[in-house]
């Protein structure tokens, strides 16, 4: 793939991916007011959240036959996930939880941490 090529696949990927982003917002400009819009602004983002928060802790099992369980992954998961609860309970700030508990857990794992 020489550099044409490549450009040409940047451009295509970036176009499509401002479409996708743009199109919602140029489609339901008429209807800003809606009941219904109005409930998923206020709705779906948390909603959002929950969902990623559930897949990411898909795994863990910390009460597995009855004893406490936790995998070499499951300690930094657990800190980190008390890391995210104290800081957006101290801050209110979504993007700085987010970025303190993934900070967190992702040291953790780089540096092998463990109990």
């Amino acid at each position: 793939m020489n550099g044409l090529d490549l450009l040409g696949f940047i451009m295509v990927c970036a176009a499509a991916t401002l479409a996708t982003r743009v199109l919602p917002f140029v489609a339901l400009a008429r209807q800003a007011e809606h009941p219904l819009i109005l409930h998923l602004g206020r709705y779906l983002p948390p909603a959002v959240m929950m969902i990623l928060v559930l897949y990411a802790l898909r795994d863990f099992r910390p009460l597995a036959d009855g004893q406490l369980n936790a995998a070499a992954d499951g300690w930094p998961m657990i800190v980190a996930s008390l890391a995210v609860v104290g800081l957006h309970l101290w801050q209110r700030n979504a993007l700085l939880s987010i970025i303190g508990g993934t900070g967190a857990y992702m040291a953790m794992v780089q540096l092998g941490w463990a109990p």
